[in-house]
């Protein structure tokens, strides 16, 4: 079994203190690192780095699973690339995630908002529905109004993102172009799978559920953080390989 490496093991730590954090010091403040719509009265400049560090405060698989991942396909990645290119590569991928995820946003809450202009509803009602759901939690728009429009609007200004995921799924993929025959097996699909297979059907995945709305690991996912962060990751790792590194470093 690898041995954890250094980064690794301070960036575990860091993301551990954040879910105490959050679930102990700050329950009823937590929600200031994750990431906001930037229209969202929520959003602050520092959520695009801290909602790295936040995890689901309902559920400790989130946690869990992700630094499991952090550890299995980190270390080994950390090893090939050394300290500082690994830190670096992390935080792009997960400030990749939340360019792309926040580009989602913005198509989904424009394509909804003027869906409800084009339906004859002023642009001050849409902001005094949004400021009555922000209070209440609830709206009320006119009949026959497309309500999927609506909605699509709503969750895109009100989604808050949290988790290592986008970073995590950069990693997936560093670790997939470096041991592309490295066979990795699913919990609950114990087959094992090489890897230059095993990720990307886990991207394409994901890619499926951010385009039909449909998961098989349950809702509330952000799919397009995890393929933001896979692309981002892809690029940086093609980059390098192809400028920085000999054949015998890749082996």
């Amino acid at each position: 079994m690898m041995r954890m490496t250094e980064t690794v093991k301070v960036l575990l730590i860091t993301n551990v203190i954040f879910f105490l954090g959050a679930q102990f010091l700050l329950p009823d403040h937590g929600s200031m690192f994750a990431l906001y719509f930037p229209e969202n009265g929520n959003f602050r400049f520092w959520q695009v780095v801290t909602h790295m560090f936040m995890h689901d405060q309902n559920s400790i698989f989130h946690i869990l699973f992700n630094m499991y991942a952090l550890w299995a396909f980190g270390s080994p990645v950390e090893n090939i690339l050394g300290q500082k290119r690994f830190i670096f590569f992390y935080f792009s991928a997960g400030l990749g995630a939340a360019l792309i995820h926040t580009a989602v946003l913005y198509f989904n809450y424009y394509g909804g908002y003027n869906a409800l202009l084009d339906q004859g509803i002023t642009a001050p009602q849409i902001q005094s529905a949004l400021q009555e759901i922000t209070r209440t939690g609830s709206a009320n728009f006119p009949n026959g109004i497309d309500g999927n429009a609506a909605q699509r609007m709503i969750d895109s200004y009100f989604t808050a993102a949290v988790g290592a995921s986008g970073a995590i799924y950069g990693i997936l993929v560093a670790f997939g172009m470096m041991f592309p025959n490295m066979e990795l097996m699913l919990i609950f699909l114990p087959i094992p799978i090489k890897a230059k297979y095993f990720i990307p059907a886990l991207i394409l995945l994901d890619l499926f559920s951010g385009v039909t709305g449909f998961s098989l690991f349950g809702q509330n996912i952000a799919n397009f953080a995890h393929i933001g962060g896979a692309l981002f990751g892809f690029i940086m790792i093609w980059y390098w390989k192809k400028n920085s590194f000999n054949d015998k470093r890749w082996n």
